[in-house]
Protein backbone atom coordinates (compact mmCIF):
# COMPACT_ATOMS: atom_id res chain seq x y z
CA UNK A 1 0.00 0.00 0.00
CA UNK A 2 3.08 2.64 -0.87
CA UNK A 3 1.51 5.31 -3.36
CA UNK A 4 2.28 8.67 -3.92
CA UNK A 5 0.39 9.88 -0.53
CA UNK A 6 -1.92 12.03 -2.24
CA UNK A 7 -5.54 10.87 -1.35
CA UNK A 8 -8.66 10.86 -3.30
CA UNK A 9 -10.65 14.33 -3.70
CA UNK A 10 -14.17 15.10 -4.32
CA UNK A 11 -15.17 17.92 -6.43
CA UNK A 12 -19.59 18.35 -5.69
CA UNK A 13 -21.48 21.49 -4.34
CA UNK A 14 -21.66 21.61 -0.37
CA UNK A 15 -25.35 21.91 1.29
CA UNK A 16 -27.07 22.71 4.66
CA UNK A 17 -26.70 19.92 7.15
CA UNK A 18 -28.61 20.27 10.55
CA UNK A 19 -26.41 19.78 13.35
CA UNK A 20 -25.62 18.28 16.55
CA UNK A 21 -24.81 15.10 18.27
CA UNK A 22 -23.93 12.97 15.60
CA UNK A 23 -23.76 9.17 16.29
CA UNK A 24 -22.10 7.45 13.54
CA UNK A 25 -23.60 8.74 11.02
CA UNK A 26 -22.84 6.74 7.19
CA UNK A 27 -21.61 3.95 9.51
CA UNK A 28 -24.42 2.70 11.37
CA UNK A 29 -26.89 5.70 11.73
CA UNK A 30 -27.07 8.97 13.15
CA UNK A 31 -28.50 10.94 16.40
CA UNK A 32 -29.32 14.35 14.88
CA UNK A 33 -31.32 17.11 16.14
CA UNK A 34 -31.82 21.00 14.87
CA UNK A 35 -28.89 23.35 14.56
CA UNK A 36 -29.01 26.21 16.81
CA UNK A 37 -29.93 29.74 15.01
CA UNK A 38 -27.37 32.66 15.03
CA UNK A 39 -25.14 31.31 12.47
CA UNK A 40 -24.29 29.32 9.17
CA UNK A 41 -25.07 25.40 8.90
CA UNK A 42 -22.47 23.29 7.63
CA UNK A 43 -22.00 23.60 4.28
CA UNK A 44 -23.48 27.02 4.04
CA UNK A 45 -20.30 28.93 3.14
CA UNK A 46 -18.99 28.04 -0.56
CA UNK A 47 -16.77 25.09 -0.96
CA UNK A 48 -15.80 22.01 1.54
CA UNK A 49 -14.08 22.62 4.37
CA UNK A 50 -9.97 21.72 3.77
CA UNK A 51 -9.19 18.66 5.89
CA UNK A 52 -5.25 18.00 5.57
CA UNK A 53 -3.52 14.97 6.54
CA UNK A 54 0.32 14.14 7.24
CA UNK A 55 1.72 10.26 7.98
CA UNK A 56 4.20 7.74 6.60
CA UNK A 57 3.03 6.26 3.84
CA UNK A 58 6.12 5.19 2.31
CA UNK A 59 9.02 4.24 4.48
CA UNK A 60 9.59 1.95 7.36
CA UNK A 61 6.67 2.84 9.29
CA UNK A 62 4.26 3.31 5.87
CA UNK A 63 1.88 0.31 7.57
CA UNK A 64 1.05 3.40 10.18
CA UNK A 65 0.36 5.99 7.73
CA UNK A 66 -1.50 4.21 4.76
CA UNK A 67 -3.67 2.74 7.75
CA UNK A 68 -4.74 6.49 9.33
CA UNK A 69 -4.73 8.26 4.95
CA UNK A 70 -7.62 5.43 4.39
CA UNK A 71 -9.16 5.32 7.51
CA UNK A 72 -9.62 8.99 8.06
CA UNK A 73 -10.43 8.50 3.59
CA UNK A 74 -13.23 6.39 4.30
CA UNK A 75 -14.51 9.03 6.61
CA UNK A 76 -14.62 11.51 4.29
CA UNK A 77 -16.42 9.71 1.85
CA UNK A 78 -19.15 8.34 4.23
CA UNK A 79 -20.03 11.97 5.56
CA UNK A 80 -19.94 13.45 1.78
CA UNK A 81 -22.05 10.17 0.61
CA UNK A 82 -24.61 11.31 3.42
CA UNK A 83 -24.64 14.74 2.84
CA UNK A 84 -25.18 14.30 -1.11
CA UNK A 85 -22.81 16.89 -1.37
CA UNK A 86 -19.04 17.68 -0.65
CA UNK A 87 -18.28 18.48 3.07
CA UNK A 88 -14.91 17.36 3.13
CA UNK A 89 -12.22 17.70 1.24
CA UNK A 90 -8.93 15.66 2.12
CA UNK A 91 -5.64 16.10 0.98
CA UNK A 92 -2.82 13.69 2.84
CA UNK A 93 0.51 14.19 2.55
CA UNK A 94 3.25 11.62 2.97
CA UNK A 95 5.86 12.57 5.12
CA UNK A 96 8.33 8.91 5.52
CA UNK A 97 8.04 9.32 8.93
CA UNK A 98 10.73 12.37 9.17
CA UNK A 99 9.86 15.32 10.72
CA UNK A 100 11.54 17.53 8.25
CA UNK A 101 9.47 16.37 5.38
CA UNK A 102 6.60 16.49 7.69
CA UNK A 103 6.82 20.16 8.08
CA UNK A 104 7.57 20.46 4.13
CA UNK A 105 4.13 18.48 3.70
CA UNK A 106 2.63 20.77 6.02
CA UNK A 107 3.55 24.09 4.42
CA UNK A 108 2.33 22.25 1.01
CA UNK A 109 -1.03 21.68 2.91
CA UNK A 110 -1.14 25.25 4.09
CA UNK A 111 -0.49 26.70 0.59
CA UNK A 112 -3.49 24.71 -0.57
CA UNK A 113 -5.62 25.88 1.91
CA UNK A 114 -5.83 23.13 4.82
CA UNK A 115 -8.14 24.30 7.44
CA UNK A 116 -8.16 21.61 9.85
CA UNK A 117 -5.38 18.71 10.12
CA UNK A 118 -5.61 15.23 10.76
CA UNK A 119 -2.07 14.44 11.93
CA UNK A 120 0.79 13.60 11.72
CA UNK A 121 0.90 9.67 12.21
CA UNK A 122 3.78 9.61 14.29
CA UNK A 123 5.66 10.99 17.42
CA UNK A 124 8.37 13.04 16.05
CA UNK A 125 6.78 14.54 12.77
CA UNK A 126 3.68 15.57 15.08
CA UNK A 127 5.87 17.43 17.19
CA UNK A 128 7.68 19.31 14.85
CA UNK A 129 4.68 20.24 13.05
CA UNK A 130 2.53 21.06 16.27
CA UNK A 131 4.59 24.12 16.61
CA UNK A 132 3.54 25.63 13.51
CA UNK A 133 -0.13 24.83 13.87
CA UNK A 134 0.27 26.20 17.19
CA UNK A 135 1.62 29.67 15.63
CA UNK A 136 -0.43 29.63 12.47
CA UNK A 137 -3.36 28.88 14.77
CA UNK A 138 -4.50 25.54 12.66
CA UNK A 139 -7.01 23.18 15.14
CA UNK A 140 -5.07 19.50 14.57
CA UNK A 141 -6.47 16.57 16.14
CA UNK A 142 -3.84 13.24 15.63
CA UNK A 143 -4.97 10.36 15.64
CA UNK A 144 -1.95 8.20 16.46
CA UNK A 145 0.98 10.63 17.77
CA UNK A 146 0.56 9.88 21.62
CA UNK A 147 3.82 11.06 23.24
CA UNK A 148 2.60 14.09 25.72
CA UNK A 149 5.21 16.29 23.52
CA UNK A 150 2.84 16.58 21.01
CA UNK A 151 0.31 18.51 22.75
CA UNK A 152 2.39 20.12 25.63
CA UNK A 153 1.92 24.01 25.38
CA UNK A 154 -0.02 23.77 22.68
CA UNK A 155 -3.71 24.71 23.35
CA UNK A 156 -5.33 23.64 19.59
CA UNK A 157 -3.40 20.28 19.60
CA UNK A 158 -5.89 17.17 20.77
CA UNK A 159 -5.31 13.59 20.44
CA UNK A 160 -7.79 10.80 19.22
CA UNK A 161 -5.10 7.97 20.43
CA UNK A 162 -3.99 7.04 24.51
CA UNK A 163 -1.08 9.58 25.72
CA UNK A 164 1.70 7.14 26.04
CA UNK A 165 1.56 7.58 30.32
CA UNK A 166 -2.10 6.81 29.79
CA UNK A 167 -1.93 3.49 27.94
CA UNK A 168 1.06 2.49 30.47
CA UNK A 169 -1.50 2.86 32.95
CA UNK A 170 -4.29 1.40 31.41
CA UNK A 171 -2.02 -1.57 30.25
CA UNK A 172 -1.34 -2.10 33.95
CA UNK A 173 -5.00 -2.25 34.86
CA UNK A 174 -6.07 -4.33 32.48
CA UNK A 175 -3.25 -6.98 32.89
CA UNK A 176 -4.48 -7.10 36.80
CA UNK A 177 -8.22 -6.49 35.65
CA UNK A 178 -7.75 -9.94 33.59
CA UNK A 179 -5.38 -11.69 36.00
CA UNK A 180 -3.08 -12.36 32.77
CA UNK A 181 -0.18 -12.61 35.15
CA UNK A 182 1.50 -11.44 38.48
CA UNK A 183 5.50 -11.91 38.06
CA UNK A 184 6.34 -9.56 35.32
CA UNK A 185 9.08 -9.06 32.89
CA UNK A 186 9.13 -5.66 30.90
CA UNK A 187 11.31 -5.13 27.98
CA UNK A 188 10.98 -1.55 26.16
CA UNK A 189 13.08 0.55 24.11
CA UNK A 190 14.62 3.88 25.95
CA UNK A 191 15.57 5.06 23.22
CA UNK A 192 12.46 5.56 22.04
CA UNK A 193 9.82 8.20 23.48
CA UNK A 194 6.94 5.91 23.32
CA UNK A 195 7.97 2.88 24.95
CA UNK A 196 10.12 4.86 27.80
CA UNK A 197 6.45 7.12 27.69
CA UNK A 198 4.27 3.13 28.51
CA UNK A 199 6.65 1.86 30.73
CA UNK A 200 6.48 4.45 32.68
CA UNK A 201 2.94 5.07 33.32
CA UNK A 202 2.83 1.49 33.75
CA UNK A 203 5.66 0.51 36.24
CA UNK A 204 4.27 3.52 37.97
CA UNK A 205 0.72 1.58 39.09
CA UNK A 206 2.04 -1.40 38.53
CA UNK A 207 2.40 -2.43 42.25
CA UNK A 208 -0.84 -1.00 43.54
CA UNK A 209 -2.14 -2.89 41.30
CA UNK A 210 -0.50 -6.63 42.66
CA UNK A 211 1.38 -6.65 39.51
CA UNK A 212 5.60 -7.54 40.57
CA UNK A 213 7.73 -6.03 38.23
CA UNK A 214 10.31 -8.80 38.38
CA UNK A 215 12.70 -8.03 35.72
CA UNK A 216 13.09 -4.92 34.00
CA UNK A 217 15.34 -4.60 30.60
CA UNK A 218 15.60 -1.89 27.44
CA UNK A 219 17.34 -2.20 24.25
CA UNK A 220 17.54 0.74 21.53
CA UNK A 221 16.97 0.97 18.21
CA UNK A 222 20.90 0.45 17.23
CA UNK A 223 20.82 -2.84 19.40
CA UNK A 224 17.24 -4.30 18.24
CA UNK A 225 18.19 -7.22 16.87
CA UNK A 226 19.49 -9.65 20.19
CA UNK A 227 17.14 -9.85 22.85
CA UNK A 228 18.76 -12.99 24.42
CA UNK A 229 19.70 -11.36 27.73
CA UNK A 230 16.49 -9.79 28.19
CA UNK A 231 14.42 -12.61 27.82
CA UNK A 232 17.40 -14.44 30.01
CA UNK A 233 16.64 -12.30 32.64
CA UNK A 234 12.90 -12.46 32.83
CA UNK A 235 12.93 -15.89 32.72
CA UNK A 236 15.20 -16.73 35.22
CA UNK A 237 13.31 -14.35 37.42
CA UNK A 238 10.40 -16.58 37.07
CA UNK A 239 8.63 -13.93 35.07
CA UNK A 240 5.09 -15.36 34.17
CA UNK A 241 4.01 -12.41 31.55
CA UNK A 242 6.55 -10.14 29.40
CA UNK A 243 5.37 -6.75 28.60
CA UNK A 244 6.32 -5.23 25.69
CA UNK A 245 5.15 -1.60 25.36
CA UNK A 246 7.14 -1.34 21.90
CA UNK A 247 6.53 -1.95 17.93
CA UNK A 248 5.60 -4.71 16.23
CA UNK A 249 9.22 -5.11 14.48
CA UNK A 250 11.39 -5.77 17.31
CA UNK A 251 8.40 -7.83 18.98
CA UNK A 252 8.39 -10.03 16.24
CA UNK A 253 12.22 -10.60 16.89
CA UNK A 254 11.42 -11.19 20.49
CA UNK A 255 8.69 -14.01 19.74
CA UNK A 256 11.05 -15.91 18.01
CA UNK A 257 13.91 -15.84 20.32
CA UNK A 258 11.82 -16.56 22.82
CA UNK A 259 10.51 -19.77 21.24
CA UNK A 260 14.34 -20.68 20.66
CA UNK A 261 15.17 -20.72 24.06
CA UNK A 262 11.86 -22.73 25.41
CA UNK A 263 10.55 -19.49 27.35
CA UNK A 264 6.48 -19.57 26.90
CA UNK A 265 5.17 -16.61 29.16
CA UNK A 266 2.07 -14.55 28.23
CA UNK A 267 3.17 -11.56 26.20
CA UNK A 268 1.12 -8.17 26.36
CA UNK A 269 1.69 -5.22 23.88
CA UNK A 270 0.07 -2.27 23.35
CA UNK A 271 -0.77 -0.40 19.85
CA UNK A 272 2.39 -0.23 18.88
CA UNK A 273 1.84 -4.15 18.20
CA UNK A 274 -1.14 -3.51 15.88
CA UNK A 275 0.50 -4.76 12.54
CA UNK A 276 2.57 -7.55 13.54
CA UNK A 277 1.31 -10.26 11.62
CA UNK A 278 1.53 -8.42 8.75
CA UNK A 279 5.75 -8.48 9.19
CA UNK A 280 6.79 -10.23 5.92
CA UNK A 281 8.43 -13.53 6.30
CA UNK A 282 7.08 -13.30 10.49
CA UNK A 283 5.64 -16.96 11.82
CA UNK A 284 2.46 -15.72 12.82
CA UNK A 285 1.77 -18.76 14.71
CA UNK A 286 4.63 -17.58 17.18
CA UNK A 287 2.27 -14.83 17.86
CA UNK A 288 -0.17 -17.19 19.08
CA UNK A 289 -1.73 -16.04 22.25
CA UNK A 290 -0.30 -12.93 22.27
CA UNK A 291 -2.58 -10.36 24.16
CA UNK A 292 -2.35 -6.29 23.19
CA UNK A 293 -4.33 -3.61 24.03
CA UNK A 294 -6.52 -1.50 21.62
CA UNK A 295 -9.06 0.77 20.96
CA UNK A 296 -10.08 -1.34 18.22
CA UNK A 297 -11.15 -4.69 17.20
CA UNK A 298 -11.71 -5.08 13.32
CA UNK A 299 -13.33 -8.22 14.09
CA UNK A 300 -16.06 -7.01 16.24
CA UNK A 301 -19.62 -7.52 15.12
CA UNK A 302 -21.39 -3.94 15.93
CA UNK A 303 -22.86 -2.64 12.81
CA UNK A 304 -20.38 0.28 12.95
CA UNK A 305 -17.33 -1.87 12.64
CA UNK A 306 -18.25 -4.10 10.08
CA UNK A 307 -19.58 -1.14 7.90
CA UNK A 308 -16.41 0.62 8.47
CA UNK A 309 -14.25 -2.61 7.57
CA UNK A 310 -15.95 -3.14 4.32
CA UNK A 311 -15.62 0.26 3.46
CA UNK A 312 -11.83 0.29 3.94
CA UNK A 313 -11.49 -3.08 2.71
CA UNK A 314 -13.08 -1.91 -0.65
CA UNK A 315 -10.88 1.45 -1.22
CA UNK A 316 -7.85 -0.06 -0.36
CA UNK A 317 -8.46 -2.88 -2.68
CA UNK A 318 -6.37 -5.43 -0.14
CA UNK A 319 -8.55 -7.38 1.51
CA UNK A 320 -6.73 -6.63 4.91
CA UNK A 321 -8.53 -5.56 7.93
CA UNK A 322 -8.19 -2.26 9.21
CA UNK A 323 -6.02 -1.54 12.08
CA UNK A 324 -6.79 0.60 15.15
CA UNK A 325 -4.69 3.64 13.30
CA UNK A 326 -6.85 3.74 10.50
CA UNK A 327 -10.13 3.18 13.18
CA UNK A 328 -8.44 6.46 14.72
CA UNK A 329 -8.42 8.31 12.42
CA UNK A 330 -12.17 7.68 10.92
CA UNK A 331 -12.88 8.76 14.39
CA UNK A 332 -10.97 11.90 14.17
CA UNK A 333 -12.77 13.19 11.36
CA UNK A 334 -16.32 12.20 12.09
CA UNK A 335 -15.51 13.80 15.49
CA UNK A 336 -14.35 17.19 13.57
CA UNK A 337 -17.85 16.83 12.08
CA UNK A 338 -19.85 16.14 14.86
CA UNK A 339 -17.87 19.68 16.13
CA UNK A 340 -18.53 21.56 12.95
CA UNK A 341 -21.99 20.68 13.24
CA UNK A 342 -22.78 21.54 16.08
CA UNK A 343 -20.83 24.97 16.23
CA UNK A 344 -22.54 25.75 12.60
CA UNK A 345 -18.85 25.71 10.98
CA UNK A 346 -18.48 26.45 7.22
CA UNK A 347 -15.88 26.21 4.79
CA UNK A 348 -16.20 30.09 4.70
CA UNK A 349 -15.15 30.15 8.46
CA UNK A 350 -11.53 31.95 8.35
CA UNK A 351 -9.13 29.43 9.30
CA UNK A 352 -8.00 31.00 13.06
CA UNK A 353 -11.66 31.18 14.00
CA UNK A 354 -12.50 27.70 13.18
CA UNK A 355 -9.48 26.80 15.51
CA UNK A 356 -10.25 28.82 18.52
CA UNK A 357 -13.72 27.19 18.29
CA UNK A 358 -12.84 23.81 17.91
CA UNK A 359 -10.27 23.89 20.47
CA UNK A 360 -12.78 25.18 23.10
CA UNK A 361 -15.32 22.59 22.16
CA UNK A 362 -13.25 19.81 22.33
CA UNK A 363 -11.61 21.17 25.61
CA UNK A 364 -14.50 22.07 27.00
CA UNK A 365 -15.18 19.21 29.02
CA UNK A 366 -18.66 18.67 27.56
CA UNK A 367 -18.21 17.68 24.32
CA UNK A 368 -18.34 13.85 23.75
CA UNK A 369 -17.82 11.70 20.66
CA UNK A 370 -18.67 7.68 20.56
CA UNK A 371 -17.32 6.78 17.27
CA UNK A 372 -14.96 3.18 16.27
CA UNK A 373 -12.77 3.21 19.34
CA UNK A 374 -14.59 4.34 22.30
CA UNK A 375 -18.16 5.25 23.35
CA UNK A 376 -18.87 8.64 24.62
CA UNK A 377 -15.34 10.13 24.64
CA UNK A 378 -14.03 13.35 25.91
CA UNK A 379 -10.99 15.27 25.72
CA UNK A 380 -9.53 17.44 28.69
CA UNK A 381 -7.96 21.05 27.88
CA UNK A 382 -4.83 19.60 27.45
CA UNK A 383 -5.51 17.33 25.08
CA UNK A 384 -5.77 14.39 25.72
CA UNK A 385 -8.61 11.99 25.31
CA UNK A 386 -10.52 9.92 27.89
CA UNK A 387 -11.54 6.35 26.79
CA UNK A 388 -11.23 2.68 27.60
CA UNK A 389 -8.73 -0.19 25.47
CA UNK A 390 -10.08 -2.89 24.30
CA UNK A 391 -8.28 -6.77 24.84
CA UNK A 392 -7.30 -8.46 21.45
CA UNK A 393 -5.95 -12.35 21.65
CA UNK A 394 -4.22 -13.52 19.01
CA UNK A 395 -5.78 -16.92 18.03
CA UNK A 396 -4.98 -18.80 14.58
CA UNK A 397 -3.64 -16.11 12.61
CA UNK A 398 -6.47 -13.58 13.45
CA UNK A 399 -7.55 -11.03 16.15
CA UNK A 400 -9.90 -12.05 18.58
CA UNK A 401 -11.80 -9.94 21.66
CA UNK A 402 -10.52 -11.07 24.73
CA UNK A 403 -12.64 -8.97 26.61
CA UNK A 404 -15.61 -11.19 24.98
CA UNK A 405 -14.24 -14.31 26.07
CA UNK A 406 -14.88 -12.98 30.10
Amino acid sequence: MTNNGMSRRNFVKLSGIVAAGLGLAGCGGSNQSSGSSGGSSVGSGAGAIKIGGIGPVTGATAIYGNATKFGAQVAVDLINKEAGSTVFELNWQDDEGDAEKAVNAYNTLMDWGMQVLVGTTTTTPCVAVASKTSTDRVFELTPSASSTDVTAGKDNVFQMCFTDPNQGEKSAEYISKKNLGKKVAVIYNNSDAYSTGIYNGFSKVASGLGLEIVSTQTFTDDSAQDFSVQLNDAKSKGADLVFLPIYYTPASLILQQAKNMGFAPKFVGCDGMDGILTVQGFDTSLAEGLVLLTPFVASASDENTVNFVKAYKELTGTGEDPNQFAADAYDCVYAIYAAVKAQNISASTPTADMCNTLLKTFGSGTFTYSGLTGKDMTWSSNGEVSKDPKGVVIKNGKYESLDAEA
